[in-house]
């Protein structure tokens, strides 16, 4: 434990880890999405909530997605398009509510979070054309959702960072509008699962390489597609054009090595990258800032580069 809690960047994180490790029963894999969903539920309608914004709304889109919108106050702000984390299979928009909600309060602007559809109902490309229609909708009705100066960002986390990503790739191939700036945290951008820390953090570090690679096979059935661009932006043969991004890495995370290899890529291409490796992070920690509060303040640095990014009005 006093070795753990040397490598993690507080108490609360180390305590919650160890117990993770200490967890014996069925795997991920054993239980299988529906049952995954179902203690995903349970633990946040346990936690607690997040800060109130003036405005939470959820309605249908009119391309038939669901999406909540958040909004610090009522006049015009930069709006983030959100998609969530959950290996494509499982969390919704109650799971990443509280993340919404600081991001939108922390950076002052407004969020529209993305209830995508999952898998295995719905394998890939449903979530890609999900978040990319919203994006589509986003851009048409900016003035309806009060969008400052037409700035429009996506971000996403882990399987969500995959989708944001994908998402940019698939606008600019269109050649239409683009999003203002693209904001990766802890992405996964390689489905082959193949650079080191994959192996190096495979276990023992809360997510583990099986749990990814489960929700990359329920996603991408057919093995040889996964390392396909339009499902691991990290073989995408050219990246030049691409919105401006920002990519966060956790140092103790499967997925540390694709990301920054997605940033490291992204900035040869000539693509305006902002990349930091949160030191003593797992996999996950925005959703951890209840627990630990270490990791609050990453996520208070990365809500600060969004708005920074964004050149956010105050």
């Amino acid at each position: 434990m006093a070795d753990l809690a040397d490598q993690l960047a507080d108490a609360e994180l180390a305590a919650l880890v160890a117990a993770s490790r200490a967890v014996t029963g069925p795997t991920t894999r054993e239980l299988g999405p529906a049952a995954v969903r179902q203690a995903q539920r349970r633990r946040v309608l346990a936690g607690p909530t997040g800060p109130e914004p003036a405005v939470v709304e959820q309605f249908d889109t009119p391309v038939g997605v669901p999406v909540r919108l958040y909004r610090p106050a009522r006049r015009p702000r930069p709006l983030v398009v959100y998609a969530h984390g959950g290996m494509w299979t499982i969390g919704d928009l109650d799971s990443h509510d509280r993340v919404c909600r600081r991001l939108c309060l922390e950076a002052d602007i407004a969020v529209l979070a993305v209830d995508f559809r999952r898998a295995p109902e719905h394998p890939w490309p449903a979530a890609v054309e999900d978040v990319v229609g919203v994006l589509r909708w986003a851009f048409a009705h900016a003035e309806e959702l009060a969008v400052a100066d037409d700035r429009i960002a996506v971000a996403g986390d882990s399987s969500g960072g995959n989708l944001a990503a994908l998402a940019c790739l698939r606008l600019h191939a269109e050649g239409g509008p683009q999003p203002t700036a693209q904001v990766l945290v802890y992405p996964n951008t390689d489905l082959t699962l193949s650079l080191p820390s994959v192996t190096e953090k495979a276990t023992g570090w809360g997510i583990s390489t099986d749990d990814i690679a489960w929700g990359a096979e329920l996603w991408v059935p057919e093995p040889g597609r996964r390392a396909d661009p339009a499902v691991s932006p990290l073989h995408a043969p050219e990246l030049g054009g691409l919105p401006a991004a920002l990519v966060v890495t956790a140092e103790h995370d499967p997925l540390r090595d694709e990301g920054e290899a997605y940033a490291a890529r992204l900035a040869a291409a000539g693509v305006p990258v902002r990349h930091r490796r949160e030191p003593g992070m797992v996999h996950g920690f925005l959703t951890l800032d209840a627990v630990s509060p270490a990791a609050a303040r990453a996520g208070q640095r990365v809500f600060a580069d969004i708005a920074e990014l964004l050149d956010a009005p105050r």
